[in-house]
């Protein structure tokens, strides 16, 4: 037997075997796809769409999803179902897909249901397996997750006590408005900030505790809100209000028409905060210092701008506090001169970059030269020559005045003696060196001048030391055994810009002072009245008669400063005054044209001016 059945042929087989010509007329039966079940039951909505990008099948999960049945969405546009056509990018990624270029498309979107709500999808698009032409496009419900990390990017992006944006944030809008694509695409082109910290605030936080604290800042937070409220009221956009820290605050404007906009908001700050706070029972009250900055948008960086708006803040400060202050260019290039001198001035010094001019101090009866005083220059290699006016305060804050104080005084002191070396015929002439405060604190100045003198040769009677009166009234301890010192060395002793501090004559016989120079305030107002010329204003020539008196009495001689007439030379010779300074006689000048000077049989009125 060959093992052919001979058994009678099964039904099926006779199924498989028997085709008929209307079996080959009929078109072909669709048999159920192996997943097909599958696709139906799960969870996850799901659609097959067709290399056209027209939904075959869906399942009940997409319709659902959707607000509408499975069947109704066979033959859609599935793009348009997603919205994937919204951006070029991902419209290009489904398009490469579905021609078999690219693996797969995963992309985020927020759908429309037809209830009103909206649904955030993740929508996920592969090629189907096997010999099957089109894709499987996939939607994941991810509207929870998404919500979730609203929630914690909120909590990231907020402050919790004031639950107003903070620093994190206000950045990133800062960063975004100054962005060129933002503010090239409309508005204004510029933007505002009103940066402010509270005024008092630490006194609350200290004696009254954090959580009171907390809740003024809250209750400061609501005001600032409604300032920005109203504000932004009929304009495109309301100031963004943001806690930087502490009691540190913004107040953003983007899209800024201008500083009176900006004006007016620091100003509606400053009312909405004048009237108490009243936290748990307590009347409290604060105030704000604004610093307000208004620039155009081009060109500016988040750090330059809060840069400007932090001095701003300081000069608020400065200036008062309870106020509000607008950026000032030519006030910050003063400040950052002012830092390029402080953060210079050390090296200067060891570098040599310092010089002496002398301004002569001439006897007012024979108009002979009898001193001079050391005028201490800055040449600069990038601002030029510097008075003491730009440096001295920068160095007497950062110490290096005893530095440059030794020097100014070993070079004043070896010219003293250079010009008595060379013109030995003539009588000496003293030199008048300044000292600072923070020269008698912080130095042995007693041991430096003895060791200068030492050093030059120099006699001590030909050294007049000079302290601002504001630094000698009232002394004390150390600097008057300092001074006491000196004056028992020989050393004589001027207080310069009398008139300007305590005067107090009384006070004078307790010092060991040898000189008075009166303020030039007192000179410049020996001049004639306008309404009487020819007569002088009585006032002013009445109180320096009475000073020179009550020196004289003292046994103190008296300089008169910023003599700069023939007129008022006069009138100070006839009421006594000892020795002048000023223009009328010179400017400060260099080491030789004192020599020049020395043995002339009287200064001439200018000699020493250009």
């Amino acid at each position: 037997m060959s093992g052919t059945s001979e058994g009678p042929t099964p039904a099926a087989d006779l199924d498989r075997a028997v085709i008929t010509q209307s079996d080959l007329d009929a078109p072909p039966r669709a048999e159920p796809l192996p997943y097909h079940s599958v696709f139906t039951a799960a969870p996850l909505a799901m659609a097959v769409v067709d290399p056209e990008g027209l939904v075959v099948s869906a399942n009940e999960t997409f319709g659902a999803l959707l607000g509408t049945s499975a069947e109704e969405l066979a033959g859609s546009v599935a793009a348009d179902l997603v919205d994937l056509t919204s951006d070029a990018r991902s419209w290009h990624s489904y398009r490469e897909v579905l021609n078999g270029r690219q693996a797969r498309l995963r992309c985020t979107r927020r759908l429309k249901h037809p209830e009103g709500h909206s649904v955030w999808a993740q929508v996920t698009v592969t090629p189907l397996p096997g010999a099957e032409r089109g894709v499987l496009l996939s939607v994941s419900d991810i509207s929870a997750r998404r919500e979730l990390q609203a929630r914690l990017r909120h909590l990231q992006m907020h402050d919790p006590v004031t639950r107003l944006p903070n620093r994190t944030l206000f950045f990133e809008r800062l960063t975004a408005a100054l962005d060129a694509e933002s503010y090239e695409r409309s508005g204004t082109g510029r933007i505002g900030l009103c940066y402010l910290d509270l005024d008092g605030f630490k006194a609350v936080n200290d004696t009254l505790g954090h959580r009171i604290g907390d809740r003024l800042l809250a209750a400061v937070a609501d005001r600032l809100t409604r300032c920005a409220d109203e504000a932004g009221y009929a304009r495109a956009n309301t100031p963004l209000v943001a806690r930087l820290g502490g009691d540190e605050f913004a107040l953003l404007v983007e899209d800024s028409t201008g500083t009176e906009q900006l004006a007016d908001l620091a100003e509606s700050v400053l009312t909405a905060l004048q009237d108490p706070f009243d936290i748990s029972g307590r009347r409290l009250s604060v105030s704000a210092s604004i610093g307000v900055v208004e620039r155009h948008a081009a060109g500016t960086t988040p750090t330059a701008l809060m840069q400007a708006a932090d001095t701003t803040l300081y000069w608020a400060k400065a200036d008062g506090k309870a106020r509000w202050t607008l950026f000032d260019p030519e006030r910050n290039a003063h400040r950052m001169t002012r830092q390029a001198l402080a953060s210079t001035l050390r090296p200067a010094v060891e570098r040599g970059e310092f010089t002496l001019e002398y301004q002569p101090l001439v006897g007012m009866a024979d108009g002979r030269l009898s001193g001079v005083e050391a005028l201490v220059r800055w040449k600069h290699p990038q601002f030029g020559t510097l008075t003491p006016n730009r440096f001295i305060g920068l160095a007497e804050e950062d110490g290096s005045i005893v530095q440059l104080g030794r020097w100014v005084l070993r070079t004043a002191c070896r010219q003293a003696r250079r010009w008595q070396l060379e013109h030995p015929d003539e009588p000496p002439i003293f030199v008048s060196v300044n000292v600072a405060v923070r020269q008698v604190w912080d130095s042995d100045l007693v041991a430096d001048v003895a060791e200068t003198l030492d050093e030059t040769g120099l006699a001590p009677h030909l050294l007049q030391l000079e302290l601002t009166e504001s630094a000698v009234m009232g002394s004390a301890g150390r600097p008057l055994q300092a001074l006491q010192a000196l004056s028992d060395m020989g050393v004589r002793i001027a207080i310069d810009d009398f008139g300007t501090g305590y005067s107090n004559l009384a006070y004078l016989s307790r010092l060991p002072v040898d000189v008075l120079k009166l303020d030039g305030s007192f000179v410049r107002g020996f001049q004639y009245e306008e309404q009487d010329a020819g007569r002088p204003s009585p006032a002013d020539e009445v109180i320096v008669e009475a000073m020179i008196q009550l020196a004289h009495r003292l046994g103190l001689t008296v300089t008169a400063e910023c003599v700069e007439t023939s007129a008022q030379a006069s009138r100070l010779r006839g009421i006594g005054c000892d020795t002048g300074q000023g223009w009328l006689y010179s400017r400060p000048v260099p080491p030789d044209r004192i020599s020049e000077l020395l043995g002339s049989p009287g200064v001439q009125a200018g000699v020493g001016n250009p």
